[in-house]
């Protein structure tokens, strides 16, 4: 293993102290507990949204805090959930009178330990579940897991919390949002978890892992390398199937890479995916393509597709200043 790391006890300490000073103009850190905040004041009223999980899928969620996004994130270590604590104390910390809506992704201890949170809130509040993750039939035992989709969720409900929605609105259009987007990711490498300093798990040089976790967890199904339009043919048809897009439908079509698959691969994956879509009438009217959802060091990407009408179009293009996304301001 070589990564640049002085103590892997003191990495996300390190981090995330680097981050804030990066971002100084954006966020601020609480060091204990952690916990990310925006710096510029929200209006009296305004609904605070807060979401986290665990380290090491950056920029999400310490870099989607900000003007018409998060209000705060909370970092656990590498792929760990956070503890109630950093939720309680973050959720009072930017708690301004309209109420504190929790966006969660689908994992056991997410999930958990955002529900004790919540129990010791002392103010209205809502969760969100995340539930964007194709891979597995809606009748899982623990249901879908949230990946990528996230970002799209907090963008949407990050904008309408800007401009004035309240609490139940907003927990409504999440809910709204979250059913119409879906994920899919695949592997062709493992990811490298600092403290265990190997491979997640193994894989052959010609085989790659089909609906993988974020996590590194295992996928669907393995199956052997083949080509770019091969392997998106596969992702786009479980998303298609299970979203039924009609035709004449808007979209916004996110390739997310997990953070070692250069730019080139990823929008060829974006042009592949867009002329699937493009060829049975889908309108693919909004994009992104980068690294935003990652898991570590894995090579590989996934494809999320959302379907869009004018009201949830025009709050994907609201004004958004964070560390990692930004446009109209």
């Amino acid at each position: 293993m070589k990564k640049f790391i002085n103590s892997i006890d003191n990495l996300l300490n390190e981090s995330l102290s680097g981050f804030a000073k990066a971002h100084a103009d954006i966020v601020q850190l609480n060091v204990q507990p952690h916990f990310v905040k925006r710096i510029k004041p929200t209006t009296p009223g305004k609904v605070a949204l807060i979401s986290g999980g665990g380290s090491g899928h950056e920029p999400l969620h310490t870099g989607f805090v900000g003007t018409g996004m998060l209000d705060a994130a909370c970092p656990g270590q590498v792929f760990t959930s956070p503890t109630p604590d950093q939720m309680l104390a973050a959720a009072q910390a930017v708690d301004n009178g309209g109420g504190v809506l929790f966006i969660v992704k689908n994992y056991a201890g997410d999930v958990m330990n955002f529900e004790i949170a919540a129990e010791m809130l002392d103010c209205p509040h809502e969760t969100l579940l995340v539930s964007d993750d194709v891979s597995f039939p809606k009748t899982h035992s623990t249901g879908r897991r949230g990946v990528a989709g996230t970002l799209i969720i907090e963008k949407i409900i990050g904008a309408a919390a800007e401009s004035g929605a309240d609490l139940a609105t907003c927990k409504a259009l999440g809910d709204k949002i979250n059913l119409v987007t879906a994920s899919m990711g695949v592997a062709l490498t493992s990811c490298i978890v600092p403290a265990l300093g190997k491979p997640t798990f193994d894989i052959g040089e010609n085989e790659i892992e089909m609906g993988v976790g974020i996590h590194g967890e295992r996928g669907r199904e393995r199956i052997a390398m083949s080509s770019a339009t091969e392997i998106v043919d596969y992702l786009t048809g479980i998303i298609d199937d299970d979203l039924k897009p009609q035709k004449g439908q808007s979209a916004l079509l996110h390739i997310n890479g997990f953070g070692a698959t250069p730019l080139m691969e990823l929008h060829l994956i974006y042009e592949l995916a867009s002329r699937f879509w493009e060829k049975r009438g889908i309108n693919i009217c909004r994009s992104l393509v980068g690294n935003y959802t990652t898991s570590l060091d894995m090579a590989g990407c996934s494809i999320t597709l959302s379907l869009l009408d004018e009201e949830l179009l025009r709050l994907w293009d609201a004004p958004v200043h964070t560390a990692a996304l930004r446009w109209g301001c």
